[in-house]
């Protein structure tokens, strides 16, 4: 873990509803994702704090944008899930206009970590999400999570055919890394420390 930032130190500072409670300086790395990726089970991970992003057996809980703390200025941002939650349309519009507002507008966005299932990657929304951020030159991690429902080599298989897949998407580079993930086994907790890592470095000048 880097020395720079200690990711067990990480705090929760609020859950917002609207971009103008956000904080107006620093850099933030978002989490974004279909509401049954695990989200929260990658930013408790990390951390090492078993409840600092609250869990739920019923995906789509997070309603809200969840702003956490590395330190002051460094930011984790988890934002609400899309494509699944049991809840009425106008509340999921609600989220996605949000969300929306915040990928298009926020400028302290500086990398964004995309969860999908390895078992069911590269969804219609995940596709639109990883063109939005190339078009807006926003540097991409996609992490597939939940790695230890699957054998190692079916593991790398599906890491290889996503990477080949990613390639037919106009204008994506080799620097959109494709890393398997499990909170449960602890699979590609230091490929995502690195990527934090080597994010903030970069902006943190």
């Amino acid at each position: 873990m880097s020395n720079n930032y200690n990711y067990q130190r990480t705090r929760f500072i609020k859950s917002i509803s609207h971009l103008k409670y956000l904080p107006t300086y620093g850099i933030e790395i978002a989490f974004i994702g279909s509401s049954n990726t695990g989200k929260s089970s990658i930013l408790n991970t990390i951390t090492q704090q078993k409840n600092l992003a609250k869990t739920s057996k019923t995906a789509g809980r997070t309603r809200f944008i969840n702003i956490f703390e590395i330190k002051d200025g460094i930011r984790l941002v988890d934002l609400p899930g899309y494509g699944y939650a049991k809840v009425p349309k106008f509340i999921q519009h609600k989220w996605q206009n949000i969300v929306n507002e915040y990928l298009q507008t926020r400028t302290c966005l500086k990398g964004l970590i995309i969860s999908m299932d390895i078992r069911h990657p590269l969804k219609d929304m995940d596709i639109k999400i990883i063109k939005w951020a190339i078009t807006m030159h926003i540097p991409i991690l996609i992490l597939l999570t939940k790695a230890d429902k699957l054998t190692y080599n079916k593991q790398k298989n599906q890491a290889i055919v996503v990477s080949n897949k990613l390639k037919l998407i106009d204008n994506v580079t080799n620097d959109v890394q494709v890393v398997n993930f499990s909170s449960l086994k602890r699979i590609g907790v230091d490929k995502l420390q690195f990527k934090l890592d080597e994010w903030f470095k970069i902006h943190n000048i």
